[in-house]
């Protein structure tokens, strides 16, 4: 089992690029990372890069400071601290968090019944009572709009941004077409156009880059959006993966308190991620983990 874990380690480095409700390789400091070649011709951007709209009161989500120069700040996982937050961040939360991908060209492979979603996964979510972040592209709300809605319009899930089009916003990215500088803005501001027209409403201001990959330029060019971008701490190596238990215990072994685990929820690209969380659920309440959204988690 351990050898398992350790292939799927490097393969989740690579295939974790590749899935809808998510692609990602581990990232936590500003660096190009590869992904897999998607589909060709980038969409015409749209809208402005005015972002969701804001949630006001005491329920709105937090978002971290522009960092150096306005940059786009960077979220991985909550930070231990000491003093007076010490017990905050020692807190036994997690934040599994599930990317929602679709590049904007898979319609034809849509269409032919590759299935970029996976409803079971997000049912199994709601019987096991867990809280968690969706992070999706406009293609995906586009494709699937009623689902879109479904999770947006359940208050145990928050959708984040993964960029309408699931092209690079850095390269080189795992062979991805990408998304000029100038453009980029208008990229994400479009996916957020189309969470609102599937009728998502607990949409929060945070962004995952494609792949992970990310470069000074890309966190000036989302300056204007307002987002914080949100990567993680603990990549699960389910994308392409076959032994759930494998998955599983990839993420049991990382996780501590305050992590923050991408995984994927595609049915054609993570077939085994939903019963990897039957596993991963339980046996993380048996540690004493709270699951939470990306938003609580960023709370502390």
């Amino acid at each position: 089992m351990r050898s398992s874990v350790r292939n799927l380690t490097a393969l989740g480095l690579l295939g974790a690029v590749l899935v809808g409700c998510g692609r990602e390789a581990v990232e936590t400091a500003p660096v190009a990372r590869p992904e897999r070649t998607a589909d060709t011709a980038a969409p015409a951007p749209r809208g402005s890069a005015a972002g969701p709209a804001p949630a006001r009161g005491p329920a709105a989500p937090p978002t971290m400071a522009p960092g150096p120069g306005g940059r786009t700040p960077v979220y991985t996982h909550r930070a231990k601290t000491t003093g007076g937050a010490a017990s905050r961040a020692a807190e036994k939360v997690v934040a599994l968090t599930f990317d929602a991908d679709m590049t904007a060209d898979q319609g034809p492979r849509a269409a032919g019944g590759e299935h970029f979603d996976n409803p079971r996964l997000i049912a199994t979510l709601r019987r096991l009572g867990v809280d968690a972040t969706v992070f999706m592209t406009g293609r995906w709300a586009e494709e699937y709009p009623d689902q879109a809605k479904s999770i947006g319009g359940d208050p145990r899930f928050e959708i984040a941004n993964h960029s309408y089009s699931h092209y690079a916003f850095a390269s080189p990215c795992y062979g991805l077409p990408t998304v000029a500088p100038a453009d980029m803005a208008d990229d994400v501001q479009r996916a957020f156009d189309s969470f609102r027209d599937a009728g998502a409403v607990n949409v929060v201001p945070y962004f995952r880059f494609p792949g992970g990959c990310y470069d000074d330029a890309a966190l000036r060019a989302l300056t204007p959006t307002g987002v914080t971008a949100v990567q993680w701490d603990v990549v699960s190596g389910d994308a392409f993966a076959k032994d759930a238990d494998a998955v599983a215990e990839q993420v049991l072994d990382g996780v501590r308190p305050g992590s923050l685990v991408v995984m994927h929820c595609t049915r054609s690209a993570a077939p085994v991620t939903e019963e990897a969380v039957r596993r991963i659920v339980p046996e993380l309440r048996a540690r004493g983990y709270r699951f939470v959204k990306v938003s609580e988690l960023m709370r502390g």
